[in-house]
């Protein structure tokens, strides 16, 4: 009996958990060893550009997302996304033993609740509607909303986008100078909210790569450009801000603090983009809110557990604050 499509898929996710899960550990130790020699990157700096262990991690964080990628494209999401939750237990784990941040038995409580909110919260997401074309996804874009939720109508996903940039903005010129260096919400909070508009953009780019290896080229068209700069932006912003954030933080509370910040954020973009919210019963929704309250109780607990830690030599600044 060959390997089943879902089999390739549960595969390529579990090794995308394991690169990304890794990837976090090498950057931040690359990031340690370029601010020994120059500025730190959570002060300004970019002096991590020069450091082997920083890319190393950046590749390993590369090959992580495409595996990833690939694996959307046997298996259905809901079994791929939940498994992104791996990447945490990986990133603790090698925290712990690799940069001596200590996991205590209340942190590991708070790793497994992020996962278990997250897990439940993907599993019962509304089903997307998967866009035969990039014209369609654009039409999606600007489609009204309909007769539900009308105060978001005529075009839901562009109001969306508009408070998630203006959201990002504020972050980025007012609370990030204030707050950046003790509140780990405000760097994890433009990595996710630019994270979900990747998603929705990266979605795009592949359905016109698939569309133009099959014979029908997309890339006449204005929007699959538009779609690839989009995702060019966002994902240098994320990175950039990650990386502030991993200098800044523990690795053990960036990792799961992001992982569900982003994941959650995903959700709903993907909502609001794929008009999945109809159908959506009772049941999934009372599920759904228990997920966000399992989740929101393991960041507390990840923080708690943070703030009664020793403070480290080299984080003697960064305590969190929210």
């Amino acid at each position: 009996m060959g390997v089943t499509d879902n089999s390739r898929g549960l595969i390529l996710a579990m090794l995308s958990s394991l690169f990304i899960g890794t990837s976090f550990i090498l950057k931040k130790k690359g990031l340690h060893r370029a601010a020994a020699a120059g500025t730190r990157a959570g002060g300004g700096g970019y002096t991590y550009l020069l450091e082997p262990l920083w890319w190393a991690g950046m590749i390993t964080m590369i090959v992580g997302e495409v595996a990833n990628f690939v694996a959307y494209i046997y298996a259905p999401a809901v079994l791929v996304t939940p498994l992104g939750a791996l990447s945490i237990i990986v990133s603790a784990v090698l925290a712990h033993f690799m940069l001596k941040e200590r996991l205590r038995k209340m942190g590991v409580l708070g790793c497994v609740s992020c996962i278990v909110g997250s897990v439940v919260i993907v599993i019962h997401a509304p089903e997307e509607h998967t866009p035969s074309s990039v014209q369609e996804v654009w039409d999606l874009a600007s489609q009204p909303v309909g007769s539900f939720l009308l105060i978001l109508a005529p075009a839901a996903f562009l109001i969306y986008v508009a408070a998630t940039l203006s959201l990002v903005l504020v972050l980025m010129l007012h609370l990030e100078p204030l707050y950046g260096q003790t509140n780990i919400l405000v760097h994890l909070g433009i990595c996710s909210l630019m994270g979900a508009l990747t998603v929705v953009s990266v979605k795009a780019i592949g359905i016109a790569i698939k569309l133009t290896l099959e014979g029908i080229n997309q890339f006449g068209y204005a929007q699959t450009w538009f779609f690839l700069s989009v995702a060019v932006i966002c994902v240098v912003t994320q990175l950039n801000y990650l990386n502030k954030a991993l200098d800044t933080f523990s690795a053990a509370l960036v990792s799961p603090i992001y992982y569900v910040m982003f994941t959650t954020l995903t959700i709903v973009a993907s909502a609001i983009m794929f008009k999945d919210w109809s159908g959506q019963n009772v049941s999934s929704i009372t599920s759904e809110i228990c997920g966000f309250i399992t989740v929101l109780s393991g960041t507390i607990i990840l923080h708690m557990t943070r703030e009664e830690e020793p403070t480290a030599p080299t984080e003697n600044h960064n305590l969190v604050r929210w």
